[in-house]
């Protein structure tokens, strides 16, 4: 596979983008039968070699395509367009297991709220995609399904905690996934597999776990191989629902509006090459996401290098992720917390151990860093950054332990490039900016205003065009043994 002429070997209806699919959904000129088949095809010929989707549930996506209400009727917005979901989101009679070895055989009798919205408005589930354990690191591996290989070298880590989602469309074996995002888990495996994942804001996207209502870090979004795919699904993705109670309305004008207005010599970057010097990055990232910068620059966009005030900002994503760990998990069937990995325990741990006043420093922390940020925003349209301050790393590697020079103590201290958007409540997203020098794909990371979704989107399609995205389906290289 060379980067000019990626080898495909598909079915063709595979490798079209979703919004061109729906299209032929809606004009009668493909069912969903037909796509049914084609991914399963699609599946049959690439998971054996990356594991993306490990639990399929074909007959269930034609069962529910049988259901659906003629062409000429309403479906939604997707009319019918098969989708993953990630295997953190319970699907009705389909395995759903977390992840986890308690869960392996767990099978729920509800879906998620979200995975009900979805498929209301037209999507067809085709089955689970690969997470690592209850979503904790951005290695996706767990020990019922094993791990999940990168589609452009096999011997990579695709990221994670939405890296089966990620893998699965950039191989073509869905047009849309869900995923969700703590800190990067849409973000980085978009970046490592050359897709786009929206990260958005809190309350935009009803779903995942009730207990969890009144936390902001953990969100449910979008994945997609264009930015106009990705606008389709979160406008899919939706509206208030009375049982989180965060969530509030959809836009009034939909999502995918919002990349017909995109204007590069229009757009004012703020790029934040290392988060004013909080997070760790390898110089061949900081290298390429340079060159990023001065390529939209030279495209007509106003691209000008900002220092916001952003420390304390791990401390502050640290402590809200121990909060939501400890409001998951401290009354967790001690059945199933018996089997978590060390790292998923830990996490429990730190959550339990904290002290008010870790939580009140947290939340003086955020609210500094949201002021500051909204400071720069006055002068910019997005903030640009790397998703993730290394390259990927063999998939073996459960985490990174050394980057930008410098030795890292936890296991999610290598994505520290993905915490400002989480601890303060921005949307954010990944959008391919090429490929390095061994041929993999590097994500740009585009942070927008509060609940500035639709500029954010505008934005991502502009970088997108600059890089003459998005990126085609093709085979997945494979190159261990």
């Amino acid at each position: 596979m060379t980067r000019e002429t990626p080898i495909y070997t598909g079915p063709e209806l595979c490798a079209l983008s979703a919004v061109e699919t729906v299209d032929l959904l809606r004009r009668g000129d493909v069912s969903v039968l037909e796509l049914i088949d084609a991914a399963q095809t699609r599946h049959a010929q690439t998971d054996p070699a990356i594991n993306a989707m490990p639990t399929p549930c074909f007959d269930r996506a034609q069962a529910a395509a049988g259901a659906l209400r003629t062409p000429g009727e309403d479906r939604g917005a997707l009319y019918g367009l098969p989708v993953g979901i990630k295997d953190l989101t319970a699907v009705a009679g389909v395995r759903t297991t977390f992840g986890t070895p308690g869960l392996a055989d767990y099978v729920p009798e509800a879906s998620d709220p979200l995975v009900d919205l979805i498929e209301a408005r037209g999507g067809v589930v085709l089955g689970k995609t690969n997470t690592p354990e209850f979503g904790a690191g951005a290695n996706t591996f767990n020990a019922i399904f094993g791990a999940t290989r990168n589609p452009w070298d096999t011997r990579l880590n695709p990221a994670g905690s939405s890296g089966g989602a990620a893998a699965q469309l950039a191989v073509g074996q869905a047009w849309l996934s869900q995923g969700s995002d703590h800190g990067g888990s849409l973000r980085t495996p978009a970046a490592y597999c050359g897709v786009v994942g929206l990260r958005p804001s809190p309350g935009l996207v009803a779903g995942g776990p009730a207990q969890a209502g009144y936390i902001t870090e953990g969100v449910q979004g979008p994945m997609a191989r264009s930015v106009a795919d990705c606008a389709l699904f979160l406008d899919t993705m939706t509206g208030f629902d009375a049982r989180y109670p965060l969530s509030y309305p959809r836009a009034s004008a939909p999502y995918l509006a919002a990349t017909d207005r995109a204007e590069v010599t229009k757009l004012r970057i703020g790029y934040l090459p290392d988060l004013s010097g909080e997070s760790a990055v390898d110089t061949d990232m900081r290298s390429h996401i340079d060159a990023a910068m001065q390529k939209m620059a030279r495209a007509g966009a106003s691209v000008a290098e900002v220092a916001p005030d952003l420390s304390g900002m791990r401390r502050a994503y640290y402590i809200q992720r121990g909060l939501l760990w400890a409001s998951l998990m401290r009354d967790i069937d001690p059945a199933i917390r018996s089997g978590f990995k060390q790292t998923l325990e830990d996490n429990l741990q730190f959550g339990l151990n904290l002290q008010m006043d870790d939580i009140i420093d947290s939340q003086l922390i955020r609210s500094r860093l949201y002021d500051e940020t909204r400071a720069v925003f006055a002068q910019v349209d997005v903030l640009a950054a790397p998703v993730v301050g290394c390259m990927p790393h063999p998939v073996e590697e459960e985490w990174v332990r050394r980057v930008g020079g410098r030795d890292l103590d936890f296991y999610m201290d290598w994505l520290d490039c993905g915490f400002l958007a989480t601890a303060v409540g921005l949307p954010a997203m990944s959008v391919p900016v090429g490929l390095n020098a061994q041929g993999v794909p590097v994500g740009l990371q585009l942070i927008g205003k509060p609940r500035g979704e639709a500029d954010l989107l505008a934005a991502a399609r502009c970088v997108e065009q600059v890089f003459g995205g998005p990126m085609p389906v093709f085979d997945p290289r494979v190159t261990h043994v």
